[in-house]
Protein backbone atom coordinates (compact mmCIF):
# COMPACT_ATOMS: atom_id res chain seq x y z
CA UNK A 1 0.00 0.00 0.00
CA UNK A 2 0.78 3.83 -1.20
CA UNK A 3 0.73 5.75 1.65
CA UNK A 4 1.75 9.30 1.06
CA UNK A 5 1.81 12.72 3.41
CA UNK A 6 1.78 15.53 1.12
CA UNK A 7 3.25 18.52 3.08
CA UNK A 8 3.86 22.03 2.82
CA UNK A 9 2.26 25.42 3.53
CA UNK A 10 -1.11 26.72 2.28
CA UNK A 11 -0.40 28.00 -0.98
CA UNK A 12 2.20 25.23 -1.78
CA UNK A 13 0.38 23.48 -4.44
CA UNK A 14 -0.91 20.39 -2.25
CA UNK A 15 -4.41 20.06 -4.05
CA UNK A 16 -3.30 20.20 -7.44
CA UNK A 17 -0.07 17.72 -7.12
CA UNK A 18 -3.14 15.80 -4.88
CA UNK A 19 -5.11 15.35 -8.61
CA UNK A 20 -2.14 14.13 -10.76
CA UNK A 21 -0.44 12.08 -7.73
CA UNK A 22 -3.89 10.33 -7.49
CA UNK A 23 -4.29 9.65 -11.28
CA UNK A 24 -0.79 8.56 -11.91
CA UNK A 25 -1.26 5.99 -8.58
CA UNK A 26 -4.54 5.37 -8.58
CA UNK A 27 -4.62 6.94 -4.50
CA UNK A 28 -7.85 7.77 -2.59
CA UNK A 29 -7.07 11.79 -1.69
CA UNK A 30 -7.78 12.58 1.95
CA UNK A 31 -7.57 16.23 2.15
CA UNK A 32 -8.59 17.48 5.87
CA UNK A 33 -9.43 21.31 4.52
CA UNK A 34 -12.06 19.50 2.26
CA UNK A 35 -12.92 16.77 4.59
CA UNK A 36 -13.44 19.51 7.27
CA UNK A 37 -15.32 22.20 4.21
CA UNK A 38 -17.84 18.74 3.74
CA UNK A 39 -18.79 18.53 7.62
CA UNK A 40 -19.12 22.82 7.75
CA UNK A 41 -20.88 22.97 4.98
CA UNK A 42 -23.08 20.15 6.33
CA UNK A 43 -23.33 21.65 9.33
CA UNK A 44 -22.24 18.60 11.46
CA UNK A 45 -21.38 18.98 14.90
CA UNK A 46 -17.77 18.63 14.31
CA UNK A 47 -17.72 20.85 11.26
CA UNK A 48 -19.21 23.60 13.26
CA UNK A 49 -16.42 23.38 16.01
CA UNK A 50 -13.77 22.84 13.26
CA UNK A 51 -15.25 26.35 11.65
CA UNK A 52 -14.74 28.00 15.04
CA UNK A 53 -11.15 27.73 14.85
CA UNK A 54 -10.73 27.72 11.74
CA UNK A 55 -12.45 30.94 11.05
CA UNK A 56 -9.89 32.29 13.32
CA UNK A 57 -6.72 30.74 11.58
CA UNK A 58 -5.62 28.56 14.08
CA UNK A 59 -5.91 24.68 13.78
CA UNK A 60 -8.44 22.20 14.64
CA UNK A 61 -7.99 20.34 17.66
CA UNK A 62 -6.62 16.96 16.96
CA UNK A 63 -8.93 14.60 18.00
CA UNK A 64 -11.33 16.03 16.25
CA UNK A 65 -9.43 16.29 12.89
CA UNK A 66 -8.00 12.48 13.44
CA UNK A 67 -11.74 11.16 13.83
CA UNK A 68 -12.59 13.08 10.27
CA UNK A 69 -10.19 11.63 9.00
CA UNK A 70 -10.24 7.72 10.31
CA UNK A 71 -14.10 8.17 9.34
CA UNK A 72 -13.08 8.27 5.75
CA UNK A 73 -10.27 6.50 5.61
CA UNK A 74 -12.57 3.43 6.83
CA UNK A 75 -14.70 4.33 4.13
CA UNK A 76 -11.97 2.79 1.62
CA UNK A 77 -11.19 -0.59 2.56
CA UNK A 78 -10.12 -1.41 -0.89
CA UNK A 79 -7.59 1.47 -1.71
CA UNK A 80 -4.57 0.58 -2.62
CA UNK A 81 -3.08 3.57 -0.76
CA UNK A 82 -4.03 7.24 0.41
CA UNK A 83 -2.89 11.21 0.04
CA UNK A 84 -2.82 12.46 3.17
CA UNK A 85 -2.90 16.25 2.39
CA UNK A 86 -3.12 18.43 5.44
CA UNK A 87 -2.74 16.33 7.38
CA UNK A 88 -0.54 15.45 10.09
CA UNK A 89 -0.19 18.52 11.26
CA UNK A 90 1.40 18.27 14.29
CA UNK A 91 3.74 15.65 15.68
CA UNK A 92 0.21 14.00 18.31
CA UNK A 93 -1.42 13.83 14.69
CA UNK A 94 1.67 11.96 12.86
CA UNK A 95 2.00 9.88 16.05
CA UNK A 96 -2.09 8.94 16.13
CA UNK A 97 -2.00 8.50 12.21
CA UNK A 98 0.63 5.43 12.39
CA UNK A 99 -1.18 3.96 15.15
CA UNK A 100 -4.39 3.79 13.55
CA UNK A 101 -2.20 2.55 10.07
CA UNK A 102 -0.19 -0.35 12.19
CA UNK A 103 -3.86 -1.23 12.94
CA UNK A 104 -4.83 -1.80 9.59
CA UNK A 105 -1.63 -3.28 8.48
CA UNK A 106 -0.11 -0.54 6.81
CA UNK A 107 2.13 2.83 6.88
CA UNK A 108 3.12 5.95 5.64
CA UNK A 109 5.91 5.16 2.82
CA UNK A 110 6.86 8.75 2.01
CA UNK A 111 6.08 12.86 3.56
CA UNK A 112 6.83 14.83 0.42
CA UNK A 113 6.92 18.36 1.41
CA UNK A 114 6.39 21.18 -1.23
CA UNK A 115 8.75 23.82 0.02
CA UNK A 116 7.64 27.27 -1.39
CA UNK A 117 8.91 30.87 -0.35
CA UNK A 118 6.48 32.71 1.82
CA UNK A 119 6.26 35.83 -0.68
CA UNK A 120 4.99 33.46 -3.50
CA UNK A 121 2.48 31.67 -0.97
CA UNK A 122 1.00 34.97 -0.28
CA UNK A 123 0.58 35.38 -4.29
CA UNK A 124 -0.34 31.80 -4.92
CA UNK A 125 -3.25 32.60 -1.93
CA UNK A 126 -4.13 36.06 -3.27
CA UNK A 127 -4.86 34.55 -6.73
CA UNK A 128 -6.75 31.51 -5.37
CA UNK A 129 -8.90 34.02 -3.36
CA UNK A 130 -10.41 35.23 -6.60
CA UNK A 131 -11.36 31.81 -7.63
CA UNK A 132 -11.90 29.42 -5.10
CA UNK A 133 -14.81 31.23 -2.88
CA UNK A 134 -12.69 30.59 -0.08
CA UNK A 135 -12.84 33.58 2.26
CA UNK A 136 -9.51 32.72 4.29
CA UNK A 137 -7.53 33.46 1.02
CA UNK A 138 -8.84 36.62 0.68
CA UNK A 139 -7.45 38.10 3.99
CA UNK A 140 -3.80 38.94 4.08
CA UNK A 141 -3.91 38.80 7.93
CA UNK A 142 -5.60 35.75 7.84
CA UNK A 143 -3.28 34.58 5.35
CA UNK A 144 0.07 35.34 7.58
CA UNK A 145 -1.53 33.71 10.50
CA UNK A 146 -2.35 30.17 8.45
CA UNK A 147 1.49 30.58 6.94
CA UNK A 148 2.83 31.44 10.94
CA UNK A 149 0.89 28.86 12.59
CA UNK A 150 2.36 26.18 9.79
CA UNK A 151 5.69 27.39 10.37
CA UNK A 152 5.71 27.10 14.45
CA UNK A 153 3.36 24.14 14.78
CA UNK A 154 3.19 22.17 11.67
CA UNK A 155 6.92 22.53 9.97
CA UNK A 156 8.60 20.27 13.04
CA UNK A 157 5.94 17.41 11.45
CA UNK A 158 8.63 16.93 9.28
CA UNK A 159 11.29 16.19 11.48
CA UNK A 160 9.33 13.21 12.66
CA UNK A 161 9.13 11.88 9.22
CA UNK A 162 12.87 12.66 8.77
CA UNK A 163 13.45 10.44 12.21
CA UNK A 164 11.78 8.00 10.17
CA UNK A 165 13.59 8.32 6.87
CA UNK A 166 10.16 8.92 5.26
CA UNK A 167 10.96 12.54 4.54
CA UNK A 168 11.35 14.06 1.19
CA UNK A 169 11.86 17.61 0.07
CA UNK A 170 10.19 18.89 -3.18
CA UNK A 171 11.25 22.30 -4.84
CA UNK A 172 7.13 23.32 -5.36
CA UNK A 173 8.58 26.62 -7.74
CA UNK A 174 8.47 26.37 -11.15
CA UNK A 175 5.71 24.80 -13.97
CA UNK A 176 2.89 23.14 -12.24
CA UNK A 177 4.06 20.00 -14.28
CA UNK A 178 7.91 20.26 -13.08
CA UNK A 179 7.13 20.12 -9.90
CA UNK A 180 4.82 17.10 -10.60
CA UNK A 181 7.63 15.21 -12.01
CA UNK A 182 9.98 16.07 -9.29
CA UNK A 183 7.23 14.24 -7.10
CA UNK A 184 6.88 10.94 -9.63
CA UNK A 185 10.54 10.90 -9.04
CA UNK A 186 10.55 10.87 -5.12
CA UNK A 187 7.99 7.79 -5.20
CA UNK A 188 9.46 6.20 -7.75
Amino acid sequence: MLNIVLFGPPGAGKGTQSERLIEKYNLIHLSTGDIFRANIKGATELGNLAKSFMDKGALVPDEVTIKMLESEVNKHPEAKGFIFDGFPRTEAQADALDTFLAGRDTSITKMLALEVEESELRDRLAKRAETSGRPDDANPEVIQKRIDVYNAETAPVADYYRRQDKFHAVNGLGSIDAITQRLYNAID
